[in-house]
């Protein structure tokens, strides 16, 4: 593999980019809109500092490098005719997902593996929609790649077989540790594991027991954890929290119906997370919690 496509410059898409173009694969980031690759233009800036920070081995040339091996753009066409690898982290929904898969895979090389770095979906629900289901499969990495640096891979009963270790060879080529799933599980290893532990938590606060900071420092405290559900929230972004959240269905408790509506009212302050700023904690330009 030379070149990689990665569909979504979110913050996690951003992420995977920018560790495939720093392990010296070529890049192509997509996003639907100008305003979109603009916000992913300073994401990147901002991953590439905190990079340089946090990893002792890396030096300004390999981040600069890595940045100039990046190409964004809005043409979902021109990002998949080249790819030998495409890596979609577009929002979980099964429609904007099968819709820019199909245009994928009309696009892709007859050669092109396809993975989805869905959270919450099966492979196997949308793997048509590509049109090679035999090569699709799903690579899921957690947030804040470079550190917590798990690639999950998880094929589908129709993948074929020698595409898990290709994959788990470029995952480790990224600097990952590849975790290879037998079959499918709705939320892989670590969302199965997550998921409960970060609903407790919403429980908990949207119930009146206790404020999101207690509950983090209980937590922490109490298990020598680095960090409680509400950091992990913040990290992950409250976009996708509350796309997990919704894609259980409908609420049925009035603690879920006001964690909801909590969420949606963040969002559309614009407090979205550690990225943002703001969500459940403030949060300097450096990432540290002030308040």
């Amino acid at each position: 593999m030379n070149n990689v496509a990665v569909l979504g410059a979110g913050v996690l898409g951003a992420q995977i980019a920018f560790c495939t173009a720093h392990a010296g694969f070529n890049v192509v980031s997509w996003d639907i809109s100008d305003e979109a690759l603009a916000a992913a233009k300073t994401r990147f800036e901002g991953i590439a500092q905190q990079y340089n920070a946090e990893m002792p081995e890396a030096t300004d040339q390999a981040v600069a490098d890595a940045l100039n091996r990046i190409t964004l753009t809005t043409d979902l066409e021109e990002a998949a005719k080249r790819a030998d690898l495409v890596i979609e982290a577009v929002p979980e929904n099964i429609d904007i997902k099968r819709d820019v898969w199909s245009k994928v895979g009309a696009a892709a090389p007859e050669h092109t593996i396809f993975a989805t770095n869905t959270s919450t979906l099966l492979p196997s629900s949308f793997a048509d929609a590509c049109g090679y289901p035999e090569r699709f499969l799903a690579l899921h990495f957690a947030n804040h790649i470079w550190i917590q640096n798990t690639a999950e891979v998880m094929p589908h009963a129709g993948t074929r077989p020698e595409l898990v270790d290709q994959v788990a060879a470029f995952a480790e080529q990224i600097k990952m540790v590849p975790i290879r799933l037998r079959k499918e599980q709705p939320g892989y290893v670590l969302n199965t594991l997550l998921v409960p532990f970060l609903q407790a938590g919403q429980y908990l606060f949207a119930n009146g027991v206790a404020d999101p900071a207690d509950i983090d420092m209980n937590w922490r405290n109490s298990t020598g954890a680095p960090s409680g559900p509400f950091q992990i929230m913040d990290r992950v972004g409250l976009r996708t929290v509350l796309a997990v959240r919704k894609s259980h269905g409908a609420p049925s408790q009035p603690w879920e119906e006001t964690f909801v509506k909590f969420l949606e009212d963040k969002i559309a302050e614009g407090k979205t997370g550690a990225e943002a700023g703001e969500g459940f904690y403030r949060y300097d330009d450096n990432g540290r919690i002030i308040g």
